[in-house]
């Protein structure tokens, strides 16, 4: 039988440090155990020339870079090698937004298949879409498929909607496994300052759609419980002084990095966990996964993106408007107080990650949109 030869595209991968990376690097790893013969065009992180490695299996090849400007490379390798690979793939895979990818295929002359995985609307860099609306547009009408993890990506986008007959949902997922097999520690515990407090746990960037900022002045309305922060970003100084200044040195620790078996143990130990994101550049929130993969609820908000749709309200956790400190409060009292309510819906969350947001079922499912495109 004939091996599906895919190109997956993106801008970084593997050991860059990214949720879109991370998942390219399960869509280049697993694909191949369904038969698929998959190689890897990105661009390396740092000025320098085209290297071309092996990764765990996959054939990966970072072109050479100019440097980054808006948060994209700037590459001319990139283009020429898109041009070549593609022309020996059974379909290419392109994972968006990342502006030089849909020049690459403009300039390349492809003829065949193409799949797009839409992570997220471009957000805050406004002046960069006044560039690269024209070559997105002409991407999304090439494409044959449109992938995106919930229909609130579809329905929150400025641009899918008219593209809506090609979208097909193909949620992100985690592999339980990889969670459950961990040892547990008491690793936010031995660090509360009231032996009987609640643990809130928030893990993420410290950037300004994150909405850590609203978190910390929920907290100074929170009665019984300690947040933990865990990341590092440009407001780290800021919010630590906002939270000494508004008597939360107590009850708010500031974790810094963490590793990946630290933060597993944070969210086996946390009682509730905290995604208070303001932007709907947050598009999903893998870490929801993460957290309800333990059994734990999740506060989230009414983002208009994916977010609301991996924790769902009165279900799994609860949601409350964005930018809203006094919601954001009330919920985290609501579950902090209420240890059966808390339970029943941390249940729930851990069947929803089981049932929907499985790994192995979500590159089954890729795989097979895939082979169903290059076989029309």
């Amino acid at each position: 039988m004939k091996k599906l030869k895919v190109l997956e595209v993106n801008k970084a991968y593997y050991p860059h440090i990214g949720g879109i990376e991370s998942l390219v690097r399960q869509y280049s790893e697993e694909l191949g155990q369904y038969g698929a013969e998959v190689k890897t065009l990105v661009c390396r992180d740092n000025i320098g020339f085209t290297v071309m490695e092996n990764v765990n299996g996959v054939k990966v090849i970072r072109a050479g870079s100019l440097g980054t400007y808006f948060s994209c490379p700037l590459s001319l390798s990139f283009i020429r090698l898109f041009r070549r690979m593609s022309k020996n793939a059974d379909i290419v895979h392109i994972n968006i937004p990342f502006p030089l990818a849909d020049a690459a295929l403009l300039l390349s002359g492809y003829k065949g298949r193409v799949a797009v995985s839409w992570h997220s609307d471009i957000v805050k860099q406004k002046k960069l879409m006044l560039l690269y609306k024209p070559f997105m547009m002409y991407l999304l009408k090439r494409a044959d498929v449109i992938f995106t993890a919930t229909e609130g990506h579809i329905n929150g986008s400025d641009y899918l909607p008219e593209f809506r007959e090609k979208c097909h949902i193909l949620p992100y997922g985690i592999t339980p496994e990889n969670y459950l097999s961990i040892e547990r520690k008491s690793f936010l515990t031995e660090k509360l300052t009231y032996e009987s407090s609640i643990k809130i746990f928030f893990t993420g960037r410290l950037v300004y759609y994150k909405g850590v900022d609203i978190l910390l002045k929920a907290f100074t309305e929170v009665k019984n419980c300690e947040l933990f922060i865990a990341g590092t970003g440009e407001l780290e100084n800021k919010l630590k002084a906002y939270a000494e200044n508004h008597g939360l040195g107590k009850k708010v620790h500031f974790l810094g990095f963490l590793s990946d078996c630290e933060l597993k143990q944070a969210y086996a130990d946390c009682d509730i966990f905290v995604l208070p994101s303001v932007a709907k550049s947050e598009a999903f929130g893998i870490v929801q996964l993460e957290a309800m993969i333990y059994g734990k609820p999740v506060i989230n908000t009414s983002l208009p993106s994916g977010v609301p749709y991996v924790s769902i309200h009165g279900k799994t956790g609860i949601t409350v408007p964005p930018s809203n400190p006094k919601a954001l409060a009330k919920a985290v009292n609501l579950l902090a107080h209420n240890k059966d309510l808390r339970e029943k819906l941390g249940r729930n969350a851990y069947k929803r990650v089981i049932n929907k947001f499985n790994e192995k079922y979500v590159i089954s499912r890729l795989y097979k949109f895939l082979e169903e495109e290059v076989n029309k």
